[in-house]
């Protein structure tokens, strides 16, 4: 059963950003920033056994002007933070970074002068993806849910306000000083 029974004299209707949505998840195109060992996690991914060709990823893009995906694999040194950031400005709108594994997320374990704690300092990051270092299936997983965003994501002015009500959002949230988390 084809989609041509499910449809009445073949028509469709649908919204332009439900069309920009779909064509922009269908179509990402990884640049890969592999510093650790999470770098090879991400490597396993696009081998036969995972196959990432499955989601239109199946090659990583060295140059960051054909790239719309940064994935961050593994530590960011204080050194190397002008880098991602050159690499980042270079790829063309729209652009979304995702941060594999807890050093690039967070720092790690590696908490000193010489490693950034958090790739979000350097870039905005749109997804997280925690584990040390996190399985292909996990990357696969985060990717499916990015594609999720992307595709859901409004355009034009719709995102102008999109973007407004959540700085408000954030405004009004409680500050990080304020928190006590599992100190209390």
């Amino acid at each position: 059963m084809g989609i041509e029974e499910k449809l009445p004299s073949g028509v469709l209707l649908t919204t332009v950003e439900g069309v920009a949505g779909y064509m922009r998840k269908a179509s990402f195109w990884p640049a890969t920033f592999g510093l650790a060992c999470c770098a090879i996690e991400m490597m396993t991914t696009g081998g036969p056994k995972y196959d990432l060709a499955r989601f239109g990823m199946e090659v990583f893009r060295a140059s960051p002007r054909q790239a719309d995906l940064m994935i961050v694999a593994g530590r960011v040194s204080q050194k190397m933070a002008p880098v991602l950031r050159q690499i980042y400005d270079q790829m063309p709108n729209p652009k979304w970074v995702l941060a594999m594994g807890v050093c690039a997320s967070s720092g790690g374990m590696f908490n000193n002068y010489a490693i950034v704690q958090g790739v979000d300092h350097v870039v905005p990051v749109d997804m997280y993806l925690p584990g040390c270092p996190p399985r292909p299936e996990m990357l696969i997983d985060a990717i499916l849910k990015l594609h999720d965003q992307v595709q859901h994501a409004k355009l034009g002015s719709h995102r102008e306000a999109e973007i407004v009500e959540q700085e408000a959002a954030a405004l009004k949230g409680l500050p990080t000083s304020n928190m006590m988390g599992q100190l209390r």
